[in-house]
């Protein structure tokens, strides 16, 4: 039986040909990878030398004081004493701050309230998302400019005040250098909630409704199960929202310039409008390239730091 056995088991197993199969030739594994991406070889090196080495070159200039044209002299740490000393420019680094802080905390609190509320089964949430997220995608210096003509002391804003009987409440926002500020900080937040909206619906969808529903059963509340359920399930949009508000806010120079460009009395200035001041307006390269790298380096600190806070919570990952 075991012959016999034996016998079917080998007619099955071996192939027609008696058992002689053809031996595959060891594939040149160097020719099949770089096959495979030769041919993104050239958006490589446009990648590299737009970013890479054009940042890293004007991470040299920043030491001398070339004004763009010509020879130039190698100045050492002079631009950057030259900007810590400046009041001005100090102001600058604080509006940087101010804008983009600010701007994340108010906008990630906007979009999760105005998220939360579009998860659930309305009628008119896809309409209502919509325009919520229409700000996005125009482009921020159109929008700038029509806020500026909301802000005129001759605008809309102070027309309304006016015709509801505040017409002591009227002022001429963008020429106030204490409330100029703070009309940049709504522009921004404005056009920046639909995108901290988005982030979060992405990441309410995957929160498990069957843990609210338990919750629910248990007795917790509306706000309970947000702040125990929802809010720890959705730690990952959370970071990635600050992180992308964060750098955002940072780089803030479209509305500023549309608004304001930089006043009154250098008011609503940045370390971004400065940059463009000093280096191509003024012909001080040296110096602006100083101002860039100091922004460039305030965006790594601040990113690497969110990126760490966030990997060190299991929820995060």
């Amino acid at each position: 039986m075991s012959a016999t056995t034996t016998s079917k088991t080998e007619a099955v197993l071996l192939p027609a040909d008696g058992g002689r199969r053809p031996v595959p030739r060891p594939r040149r594994k160097g020719l099949l990878q770089f096959g495979h991406w030769w041919w993104a070889l050239p958006g490589i090196l446009m990648v590299l030398a737009i970013h890479y080495v054009a940042t890293a070159a004007g991470g040299v200039f920043a030491f001398t004081n070339w004004s763009g044209i010509g020879e130039f002299d190698w100045v050492g740490l002079e631009n950057f004493e030259a900007i810590f000393t400046d009041p001005s420019k100090l102001l600058a680094l604080w509006n940087t701050l101010f804008l983009a802080f600010a701007s994340v905390l108010l906008a990630n609190v906007a979009g999760l309230v105005i998220a939360v509320n579009l998860n659930r089964v309305l009628k008119s949430r896809y309409v209502l998302r919509t325009l919520f997220f229409m700000p996005v995608v125009l482009s921020p210096l159109a929008t700038a400019y029509i806020w500026k003509f909301i802000f005129e002391f001759n605008g809309p804003l102070n027309v309304l005040l006016r015709g509801i009987g505040l017409g002591d409440l009227t002022r001429p926002w963008l020429a106030d250098p204490q409330l100029a500020i703070w009309a940049i900080l709504l522009v921004v937040v404005w056009q920046n909630i639909g995108f901290a909206m988005v982030i979060y619906m992405a990441g309410l969808a995957g929160v498990p409704q069957e843990i609210e529903e338990a919750s629910a059963i248990d007795g917790a509340n509306l706000m309970q199960r947000f702040w125990h359920v929802t809010l720890p399930s959705i730690r990952p949009a959370i970071a990635i929202s600050t992180t992308l508000g964060i750098v955002n806010g940072l780089r803030i120079f479209d509305q500023i310039m549309a608004l304001t460009g930089g006043g009154p009395a250098n008011a609503t200035s940045t370390l971004a409008t400065e940059v463009y001041k000093q280096a191509f307006s003024l012909g001080s390269f040296g110096y602006g390239a100083a101002l860039a790298l100091i922004l460039t380096l305030i965006i790594l600190v601040f990113a690497v730091i969110q990126q760490r806070v966030s990997q060190g919570r299991p929820e995060a990952r």
